[in-house]
């Protein structure tokens, strides 16, 4: 128990920076929870687009058609068409992204060389603006600028890490895998059970391959399961019925 007659010790920072011991739990850090995420991004939207896109198309050539190599050859063009879209898609965006994030850093180390006082100045007020005190803020501001100045500043001023810069090529391999992973199940449940069976086994299917998506989407995500869930089954029931009965339509006007 604290006893008030004791004397107090107070030991400066620098210290108990110096003697703490690592954390002993394994707890994430920012720059692999952001690489998790953008992968999470990618190949989600990826497989859910490649399972409602694909079973958009198959249903409505189904509703349309009742040869089952239309409706194959059809499904199989949507997953060709659709993995390259997402594919080349996911690169542009992310080489756009990776762009900015690259002429940002190269303006900061710009005015790093040119002006390091001011820029000095500018890192510990953002560091007292977060709460830490002038005296504190000037401290830490020295000594991350000594250990690497365009870091301390990207990560402060720019939310970047110039060490984990988001890949366009890592999002759009995994785009175009999933999109042709997602892809195929529709495509197999259309075309394996007999003609009166096609359009419920693959309604069923998708589902059941959304939701799953859902999940898995949550779970690595730590976000809400039953959330992600239900908005991909909702969203694949009004997508496939919409498809579908566009193809009924088209079909009795052909």
């Amino acid at each position: 128990m604290y006893a008030p007659s004791e004397p107090i010790v107070i030991v400066p920072l620098p210290l108990i920076v110096a003697v703490a011991p690592a954390p002993s739990h394994d707890e994430p850090h920012h720059g692999n929870i952001a690489g998790r995420l953008n992968w999470l991004r990618a190949g989600v939207l990826g497989a859910n687009d490649g399972i409602v896109s694909t079973a958009g198309i198959v249903l409505g050539v189904a509703a349309a058609a009742d040869s089952r190599a239309t409706i194959v050859t059809a499904g199989v063009a949507g997953l060709a068409a659709g993995a390259m879209s997402m594919a080349v898609g996911e690169y542009v965006s992310v080489s756009s992204q990776r762009d900015t994030e690259r002429a940002l850093l190269a303006r900061e180390g710009r005015e790093l060389r040119e002006t390091p006082d001011e820029e000095l100045v500018e890192l510990a007020d953002l560091y007292a603006v977060k709460g830490l005190s002038r005296e504190l803020a000037a401290e830490v501001a020295e000594q991350l600028t000594a250990h690497d100045a365009l870091a301390a500043h990207a990560e402060v001023e720019l939310g970047i890490n110039p060490g984990n810069l988001t890949s366009p090529w890592h999002a759009a391999f995994a785009s175009l895998i999933a999109f042709a992973l997602g892809a195929l199940l529709p495509l197999v449940a259309i075309a394996v059970p007999p003609s009166h069976l096609r359009v419920p086994v693959t309604v069923a299917a998708v589902l059941a391959a959304l939701g799953l998506t859902g999940v898995i989407a949550g779970h690595i995500g730590e976000a809400p399961l039953a959330r992600g869930l239900w908005r991909n089954v909702m969203g694949g029931t009004v997508a496939m019925a919409v498809t579908y009965g566009i193809g009924t339509l088209v079909g009795q006007v052909v």
